[in-house]
């Protein structure tokens, strides 16, 4: 069975204001967006997030919500993108809750000051790195995991100690109505919002001037962002996407290789920013990862994966129509390829005799659909990849060490996995990101820690000790400034003189 329709954004990405008179006047999400930043900005001057306590409060009470909450969350995931509980748990839930848990554990050690190396003209001062908060912070999330993109990015600006506001993807409007029900009963009122903004009032509410944007998305939109923000030099981290090759080498276990592509490339019914978008592979190789793909699918969804329970739906018909027609003008369905646009339904497909020149290559698929090209060699497929944008994830499946180490060296991406996929994307320990036209920035555990903060070099002197500093007052004298530069100057290994001495 289909997802019900989602409500109309028109009818709940407002907020109604009674005037004096009792009358009801509706406020566009920019003034909404501005009340809040300025609660928001007055929390933040009053310190409310700058505790170590209330920041593991906060982070404790992300992971209780979720606990709490979980057949909400599997249920709006399900109306949204018909997305199993298996999914939603394992690549939702349990994501959000390891990052939270991770930086709650280290959050001492992460707010510690960071002692640097001194020289002797220095020796007696404490140089440091501190880190402090940014400020108030827009999380802008992606419609295709919208639990985690919205609360992955919330629990690093909740450890580094910043106030939030989370702008969740209106296409997956179940998901965001719930985190907008939900946050406030479980975060600090003054310091967490949900705003429910449309995609029209984006640019215009990123105008509003934040300390900093964290936007997921595509890269179009994405563009945008960078360039309102810009105006008023906001910094930004940009998670775009892109279209993520996976080498099939000679070498490797077709049979497991066949399982790992097909889950992640299939799961959520393909609408994941990190699954692979097509596979290069020898012309040798193909026909057994063909008919290893066909195999697994089989004991994944059954003869009929409509029929399954573990099968996910696009999340509307709109981008049915998309994956529909990249489809059918690409290359040879050798699996798959049934559409019912009623359902939002796209059939786990995989396509041969695909060219660099066919329309499925030329965009990001986002749906189940994995096109498969052949190469002749290594050299080949590294020289393809080369040509591209830089994507956000490569994959490398090969038993030959040689093999996945050219592949990882003599190519770009934002992340890279040997043997497997998506799994680096969900590892707090990892950063995670994009590079060129796949983003900017990276996030996850201590890496999220410090995209949100500000790295502020201090450095603590006293006054009463001048056998070194009086050397550089004018008049200025020769033998006064080889001194000073010997005192002052780095060993050749970069250690300050005073840790050789």
């Amino acid at each position: 069975m289909s997802a019900p329709p989602s409500p109309s954004p028109t009818r709940w990405f407002k907020a109604l204001k009674r005037t004096k008179s009792g009358e009801s006047c509706i406020k566009t999400c920019p003034v909404l967006c501005a009340e809040l930043l300025k609660r928001a900005s007055a929390a933040l001057r009053a310190g409310r997030a700058m505790k170590e306590s209330f920041r593991h409060a906060q982070l404790e009470a992300v992971v209780r919500m979720l606990e709490d909450h979980e057949c909400d969350f599997v249920d709006a995931l399900s109306r949204d993108l018909h997305k199993p509980r298996f999914e939603t748990v394992m690549l939702e839930l349990i994501v959000v809750k390891n990052e939270a848990l991770y930086a709650a554990s280290n959050l001492k050690r992460w707010m510690e000051p960071q002692r640097m190396d001194r020289t002797l003209a220095t020796s007696l001062d404490e140089g440091l790195v501190v880190s402090e908060p940014l400020g108030v912070v827009l999380v802008v999330g992606a419609w295709s995991s919208p639990v985690q993109h919205c609360l992955v990015p919330l629990v690093g600006a909740i450890a580094a100690g910043n106030c939030v506001i989370i702008n969740p993807s209106e296409i997956s409007s179940h998901t965001a109505a719930l985190l907008h029900r939900l946050l406030p009963s479980y975060l600090d009122n003054e310091c967490y919002h949900v705003l429910l903004a449309g995609t029209n009032d984006l640019l215009e509410i990123i105008d509003l001037k934040f300390d900093h944007i964290f936007f997921t998305g595509n890269g179009t939109l994405g563009s945008k962002v960078a360039q309102v923000a810009a105006r008023s030099l906001t910094p930004v981290t940009l998670v775009l996407g892109g279209k993520n090759p996976c080498y099939v080498d000679r070498q490797c276990d077709i049979g497991t290789t066949a399982k790992r592509i097909a889950w992640a490339r299939f799961q959520n019914a393909g609408q994941s920013m990190v699954a692979p978008d097509y596979v290069l592979c020898h012309a040798d190789v193909r026909d057994q990862l063909l008919q290893a793909l066909r195999s697994s699918l089989n004991q994944f969804y059954g003869s009929d994966p409509r029929e399954s329970c573990s099968f996910g739906r696009l999340v509307n018909v709109e981008n049915v129509k998309r994956v529909k027609d990249l489809l059918w003008k690409s290359g040879k369905v050798a699996i798959g390829g049934q559409v019912n646009e009623a359902e939002k339904y796209v059939a786990p497909t995989v396509l041969t005799e695909v060219v660099e020149t066919d329309p499925i290559m030329q965009h990001e698929v986002f749906g189940p659909v994995l096109p498969i090209q052949t190469v002749n060699s290594l050299d080949e497929a590294i020289s393809v990849i080369g040509q591209q944008e830089k994507p956000l994830c490569i994959y490398v499946y090969s038993s030959n060490s040689k093999v996945v180490s050219r592949m990882m060296t003599e190519t770009s991406s934002g992340t890279f996995c040997a043997n497997d996929c998506v799994l680096q994307s969900l590892m707090p320990m990892l950063p995670f990101g994009g590079v060129g036209s796949s983003g900017m920035g990276s996030y996850h555990g201590r890496h999220s820690f410090d995209t949100f903060s500000h790295r502020k070099s201090c450095l603590l002197r006293g006054t009463r000790i001048e056998c070194v500093t009086y050397l550089r007052y004018p008049p200025y004298e020769d033998h006064n400034l080889s001194l000073m530069t010997w005192a002052s100057s780095l060993s050749q290994k970069g250690q300050g003189w005073c840790q050789i001495l």
